[in-house]
């Protein structure tokens, strides 16, 4: 094995520092996927797929939406997304890396900036560095440190557009963004306000329309809706002005080059909205569940300070997270470790995902094992 004899010495180097990645099958109860609302395996979106394959929905595209592979089953998404969004358009893409790539190498041009939040997704990082316009970090979660760098910016003679990037919830903080603040900010620099709801969609806002959804319909506003997480399919809802839209179908290479998301894998997008829009008992049941283990969290372990369905215990160095999650694995509990580079060094930890798919005495007796287990790895 010489001629890749490099790659076998950074791998082995990642195995000694605990930082070496490899696929685990799914076993357990679910405590690590983004299923927020239980839907990817629910007879809801199975009777859809049923459905949508008995009037002859195609499984593949065939092509680029461009070419021949643009489907009733994708405008019909399209459409239905914007009016639920309250956007004047959306374009539904192959997933939320796809999506974010589009958006910050195609519409920010140069001359621009692009201000983003520190801990924004590693997606709008590879969009940036694809893109052409100037890219600066704000403390996260600091409007104010927000307003003073586009001060800066603009004392520095740049007359470009800003484009203020954040996610509405965090998803390995599981903190939420002040939006509120944020969009107040956009309004009064004149930015373009883009916000990634891929957590929050299905979860928060009325009818699980996102943290953001009462600013959607400004002008000044684009909107990210993945489609994997909450709403239990695959690929990406951008949501946003007209104009936008236009411009990354005509320009975004992610989308003109590519082949179009399957017709039947919209068809269920399609379906997976329809629930929100219509039993919001699902989303109900979701937040209800979420106070629950907020509440266990707390009472068993005095962890606090939780704000969503995804709840960070940090371990801090990296081979100690992967044994407490291992044992956790043992347990009979699905909880992942996440190190760095995916967070910063020193704050690894396990990240607790909240769904449906699990009940809440399952909640309960996971956090009361999960207290002892951090006595236990802790001495």
């Amino acid at each position: 094995m010489t001629l890749f004899a490099r790659h076998d010495t950074a791998l082995r180097s990642l195995e000694t520092r605990g930082r070496y990645r490899q696929l685990i099958p799914r076993a357990g109860h679910d405590f690590a996927s983004n299923d927020y609302l239980g839907l990817a395996e629910s007879d809801v979106l199975q009777a859809a797929a049923r459905s949508a394959l008995d009037r002859g929905v195609p499984v593949g595209a065939g092509g680029s939406r461009l070419l021949r592979g643009n489907h009733d089953e994708h405008c019909l998404l399209e459409q239905e997304a914007a009016t639920f969004f309250d956007t004047e358009a959306a374009l539904f893409v192959g997933g939320g890396f796809v999506a974010n790539t589009a958006i910050f190498s195609t519409l920010p041009a140069q001359g621009d900036l692009v201000l983003y939040d520190a801990l924004i997704h590693a997606s709008t990082h590879d969009g940036m560095r694809l893109g052409r316009a100037d890219t600066m970090a704000f403390a996260h979660n600091d409007v104010t440190d927000a307003a003073e760098r586009i001060r800066l910016w603009r004392e520095a003679g740049n007359t470009g557009q800003i484009w203020l990037a954040c996610e509405s919830l965090y998803s390995m903080d599981g903190d939420l963004a002040p939006i509120d603040d944020l969009a107040t900010l956009a309004a009064e620099t004149d930015a373009v306000l883009v916000v990634d709801e891929a957590h929050a969609t299905g979860v928060f806002g009325d009818l699980g329309r996102g943290v953001s959804h009462s600013y959607a319909n400004r002008e000044n506003t684009l909107t990210l809706h993945t489609c994997g997480k909450g709403l239990g399919v695959s690929g990406a809802l951008i949501c946003g002005a007209q104009v936008l839209i236009d411009t990354l179908i005509n320009r975004a290479r992610g989308f003109v080059f590519a082949t179009a998301p399957s017709p039947l894998n919209a068809a269920l997008v399609r379906a997976a909205l329809t629930e929100l829009r219509t039993n919001p008992a699902r989303q109900q049941r979701a937040q209800a569940l979420m106070a629950h283990a907020h509440a266990q969290a707390e009472r068993h372990g005095g962890l606090i300070g939780f704000q969503s369905q995804i709840m960070p215990v940090i371990v801090g160095k990296d081979k100690p997270t992967m044994a407490l999650a291992a044992h956790m694995q043992g347990l009979g509990y699905d909880i992942r470790g996440i190190r760095p580079p995916t967070v910063p060094r020193n704050t690894a930890r396990l990240r607790i995902s909240i769904t449906l798919n699990t009940s809440a005495d399952v909640v309960t007796q996971m956090m009361h094992d999960l207290s002892l287990a951090m006595k236990e790895h802790s001495q």
